[in-house]
């Protein structure tokens, strides 16, 4: 790829960042300011929940499912399901009413509370 062409690709998704809320920080370095989900009680939330059922879930043991896609390097996607851009708020609305975003999901509505959404968030996009 030219260079020109490269600096444009780079300048287009930051634009696109940015409309998403993402800062260039973030996209830099994968940091989320303003988020304050809890890791641990999220990876707690994710066994409780069954994830593992239909997914596999970095450091969660058992979590092997095979339904839904792989939730590993999670942080670094751009999109959550496709639909989404990946920010917190928006794992945290796509776990808590999936079908709300993409209504022809195979992810069920598992009644998650927005507090444990939110950890399970920090869980998912600090992997």
């Amino acid at each position: 790829m030219k260079r020109s062409h490269a600096i444009f690709a780079v300048s287009v998704f930051l634009a696109i960042a940015a409309g998403a809320g993402i800062s260039a920080d973030a996209v830099a370095h994968g940091m989320w300011s303003g988020f304050s989900g809890n890791p641990e009680r999220g990876k707690e939330a994710i066994k409780r929940y069954g994830c593992g059922s239909c997914h596999v879930v970095p450091g969660i043991r058992d979590a092997h499912g095979r339904v839904g896609p792989k939730l590993e390097d999670f942080g670094e996607q751009i999109y959550v399901a496709g639909v989404l851009p990946n920010t917190p708020d928006n794992v945290v609305r796509w776990i808590m009413n999936p079908r709300d975003h993409s209504p022809r999901t195979a992810m069920p509505d598992l009644g998650v509370s927005k507090e444990d959404a939110s950890d399970m968030a920090a869980y998912l996009l600090e992997k």
